[in-house]
């Protein structure tokens, strides 16, 4: 099941407006280019974001996500006619060869099991050429970031163009050894409607993921810190050997 964050229509048209600059997406742009990537394929593009950036700099881009919602809202964006948008996951995927594979924000934690996270790990090694990069981002489980998500810590209002004011905050529901669920609740003051979302993400520990790569045919070069959130985040950058 995809969130209802995503899958939303009315939440998907809101999304990016709580999602702030995007300067997390600035790695990525820079990876790009020290890697030459003409051909990038961003799994679990949602509102396309990265992908728009990318091709307005001239990179042919494949933006896959299963949510039609924020595909739809990434249709709209400029830049959107030149992405290729597919809607599915790692295991749909068509016949590909690509430079790079991001996973940018919390993509690769929605993969809660061992079974699904090596299922993508392959689906994307397929589809990269050798040689070829992954690249992606994963919180580091010893901060225990979840326990700033509260209400209290959490609540921001905004006024979304085309929609009026929206409040939101987000509150742990339950955490399971490394698995955490939490519930979005967004309030539209306009109409008073409140609607929820609820997600739930995987936190695996730097080990857990190199160990996956490799299973999966990977060589890990390097892995970052997240230039905006230091000592929040792992970023990886796998390689297809070839």
């Amino acid at each position: 099941m995809t969130d209802a964050l995503f899958a939303d229509q009315r939440l998907a048209a809101v999304y990016d407006t709580f999602e702030g600059d995007r300067s997390d997406l600035d790695l990525y742009v820079s990876l790009v280019e020290e890697f030459g990537a003409r051909v990038v394929l961003d799994v679990g593009c949602g509102t396309g974001s990265l992908a728009c950036l990318l091709a307005e700099r001239g990179v042919q881009v494949v933006g896959l996500d299963p949510a039609a919602a924020s595909l739809d809202v990434a249709r709209g964006k400029p830049h959107a006619e030149r992405v290729r948008w597919l809607h599915g996951d790692a295991a749909s995927l068509p016949p590909l060869q690509v430079d790079l594979v991001t996973m940018t924000a919390n993509v690769a934690q929605v993969l809660l099991t061992d079974e699904e996270w090596a299922a993508t790990l392959r689906a994307v090694r397929q589809a990269l050429r050798p040689g070829g990069r992954l690249a992606f981002e994963s919180r580091r489980p010893e901060r225990q970031a979840w326990r700033e998500w509260t209400p209290e810590r959490s609540i921001a209002r905004a006024v979304v163009p085309g929609v009026g004011p929206v409040e939101t905050w987000v509150q742990v529901t339950d955490v399971r050894e490394s698995v955490v669920s939490f519930r979005w609740t967004f309030r539209f003051e306009g109409d008073g409607a409140e609607l929820t979302s609820d997600s739930t993400l995987r936190f695996r520990s730097r080990e857990e993921l190199a160990d996956s790569l490799t299973a999966a045919g990977f060589a890990v070069d390097d892995v970052l810190d997240a230039p905006d959130r230091p000592g929040h985040e792992f970023v990886f950058i796998a390689r297809r050997p070839g």
